[in-house]
């Protein structure tokens, strides 16, 4: 009865409309700007395309883009697994607080990060002041970059391993811990396995996310062509030329990267959920 009662009545409508708006949505938002983009880049051909490309100075912005989310994906990657460990492990006065600025830099208009960034880390700024003093300059530097990508996508690796430990729960460590296992071993065997597929999943978003990444950069990046220029502004820039057709080329290869980013991803995740049947 109950089943009959529970397919019957559903809260959402029937499986025609619901896949119907879905689809609508999904082909307005996504598919849409996507066939835009292609049908720019496909007004040149195949040589001028890689011409666009493969231009030194883009190349150079690729480099820079890439390396400096790298860093602040594996700066994210133990940074927010930290984060996750002290928010699911710990309860201390403030904690709520702190949980909610995990999520701040989702809020924050980008270009607001950025301007404060620049400010905090200039010369004459309240950390750069410091910094200089050591002959450290991070504003319209690399690590400038580096600094803007960890505050922009360093919630992706917390949000995405936090509900992973409050499931795991600390009864796993307690189990080894009495079988003998230093902290260290516990956490080592037990736990991170489990983790790792969030831990994985949530550095590959922090790097596709600081791939594209735009407003918070280029104002502490100084914007310095074959140092400091992300791709992200190259395309900006073809844009303010009327070269709707380069910018398209440009982003499509950023498009691509984080194609292969997610695809790869999602394929992680569904290794481990056939693990974790397997297992059940």
């Amino acid at each position: 009865m109950a089943a009959l009662l529970g397919s019957s009545k559903r809260v959402l409508p029937g499986f025609t409309l619901s896949l119907g708006t879905s689809l609508l949505f999904v082909s307005l938002i996504i598919l849409l700007p996507l066939t835009g983009l292609i049908m720019n880049t496909s007004q040149m051909g195949w040589s001028q395309y890689w011409q666009v490309i493969s231009d030194p100075r883009v190349v150079a912005t690729y480099k820079v883009t890439a390396s400096a989310a790298a860093v602040a994906s594996l700066f994210n990657m133990v940074f927010g697994l930290l984060m996750a460990w002290i928010l699911t492990r710990y309860r201390f006065a403030g904690r709520a607080l702190l949980d909610g600025l995990m999520d701040l830099p989702f809020a924050l208009p980008t270009a607001v990060a950025g301007l404060t960034l620049a400010s905090l880390f200039a010369t004459n700024g309240w950390y750069g002041e410091a910094l200089a003093e050591l002959g450290i300059k991070v504003s319209y530097t690399w690590v400038g970059i580096v600094i803007a990508m960890v505050f922009t996508s360093v919630p992706f690796v917390v949000r995405t391993v936090q509900p992973v430990l409050e499931d795991l729960g600390p009864e796993y460590e307690e189990a080894a811990a009495i079988l003998g296992a230093s902290p260290w071993q516990a956490f080592s065997r037990v736990v991170l396995p489990e983790l790792k597929p969030a831990l994985i999943t949530g550095t590959a978003l922090s790097f596709t996310r600081s791939l594209g990444e735009f407003g918070a950069v280029i104002f502490i990046a100084g914007n310095m062509p074959w140092q400091t220029e992300i791709t992200s502004l190259m395309i900006f820039i073809k844009i303010q030329e009327f070269d709707h057709a380069g910018a398209s080329a440009i982003a499509s290869v950023v498009l691509l990267a984080s194609f292969v980013l997610l695809f790869a991803i999602n394929g992680i995740q569904s290794r481990f959920m056939r693990r974790v049947r397997g297992n059940s």
